[in-house]
């Protein structure tokens, strides 16, 4: 089996391609890179002592779930670039990943022109981190706790389609009932991600699932990077929701709610 997979560099990333790599025979690891330092170095986050605090969080808790920045087992054919690059490349530069079993889609930035055209019609899979159509857009599981709602923090896998973040769904994958600190459950989330995805790519089931169309009418909350601000971040540290809280409200998640939920 080949899977072909556009995504970053970080170490989150990192571990879905290991994942890939651990029940394919071959994968091609499209990268599209940015700082492994958020908050400390510009880059899609911008730099400042509110960002550096904030991130410093982030990088302990993705630490804590995924280890560090590594190289990727041997079967992985790596091609790295700058995020924002892929648009541009031209498709016989991608020709040997174009002929994958699967293509998934995790972290890369907006997919356009042929490139699309081509993923759409091989029905690649994207992960969205955010529960949709709830939350849609960037940065949707902070939002999710930003606004009280530990119990809707996970993530969707679904058809890739031309609109961002909004092909016909698949299944949501939750993190499992546990008292967890806010930024070590969005870590969380990730991970039920991967391992769902990987567990139903193996089976070969994960086309068994009925694509399920967005209702946007659901929405609750659609953000943009730019709406996470040093106002929105320090405001977030000084008001986090605590462990137990976060247990009490995964413990009362009403799973009617989602699509297939797959807990871990």
């Amino acid at each position: 089996m080949k899977i072909t997979v556009f995504t970053s560099n970080q170490p989150r990333h990192l571990s879905l391609i290991a994942g890939l790599a651990s029940i394919a025979d071959e994968v091609f690891a499209i990268q599209e890179c940015n700082t492994i330092f958020p908050g400390q170095v510009a880059d899609f986050f911008r730099r400042s002592e509110v960002m550096q605090e904030y991130f410093s969080h982030v990088i302990a808790a993705e630490k804590e779930i995924f280890g560090l920045p590594r190289f990727s087992p041997a079967n992985v054919r790596s091609l790295s670039m700058k995020l924002g690059d892929l648009n541009r490349l031209e498709m016989s530069t991608l020709q040997p990943a174009l002929e994958s079993d699967y293509y998934v889609v995790f972290g890369s930035s907006f997919i356009k022109g042929d490139l699309i055209d081509f993923l759409v019609n091989h029905r690649a899979l994207n992960i969205h981190m955010g529960v949709s159509p709830y939350y849609r857009g960037s940065s949707c599981n902070f939002w999710a706790l930003q606004e009280g709602h530990p119990d809707y923090v996970g993530a969707t896998i679904h058809m890739l389609s031309k609109g961002l973040d909004s092909g016909p769904m698949l299944f949501h994958a939750l993190p499992a009932p546990q008292e967890i600190e806010a930024f070590p459950l969005g870590m969380r989330a990730v991970k039920a991600a991967h391992t769902g995805l990987i567990e139903y790519l193996q089976a070969g089931k994960i086309f068994d699932f009925e694509p399920v169309v967005q209702d946007k009418s659901l929405e609750l909350k659609y953000t943009r990077n730019s709406d996470f601000t040093d106002e929105v971040a320090a405001a977030y540290l000084q008001a986090a929701p605590s462990a137990a809280d976060i247990a009490h409200a995964l413990a009362a998640r009403d799973l009617e709610r989602f699509l297939h939920p797959y807990l871990f």
